[in-house]
């Protein structure tokens, strides 16, 4: 097994949210900074994910006396990823519903000319 077969996982995870970094500060249109923010949290929750992941890991349930601790898998970062996808989910309709009342105020979604009509 080669180093990128077994980090694959992490090397996709920090892509992800370099790639959503770059969105957010590039990009000027809100459609697209509004993606790369998911791009980042998508990344966030992969890399959570891949920690937690054991190789022929099992579920945490003593149902045998010969299953040891260190072959279960830990629940808790399966569970804190089930409640940031709900989060990020309300955060990305919020964000969009944002941008539709930005839209229909000022006709466009460019965010340097919706600073300079500011005032």
């Amino acid at each position: 097994m080669s180093f990128l077969d077994s980090y694959i996982h992490y090397i996709a995870c920090f892509a992800l949210v370099f790639i959503g970094l770059y969105v957010v500060l590039v990009k000027s249109n809100l459609i697209k900074v509004i993606i790369g923010i998911s791009l980042i949290d998508t990344g966030v929750n992969l890399f959570l994910i891949s920690v937690g992941y054991i190789h022929a890991g099992t579920a945490p349930i003593f149902s045998e006396a010969a299953q040891r601790p260190q072959q279960m898998v830990d629940p808790v970062p399966q569970a804190l990823v089930l409640t940031a996808i709900v989060i990020g989910v309300s955060v990305l309709a919020l964000a969009l519903s944002i941008a539709i009342r930005l839209y229909g105020h000022y006709g466009t979604l460019d965010l340097r000319k919706i600073k300079e009509l500011r005032w």
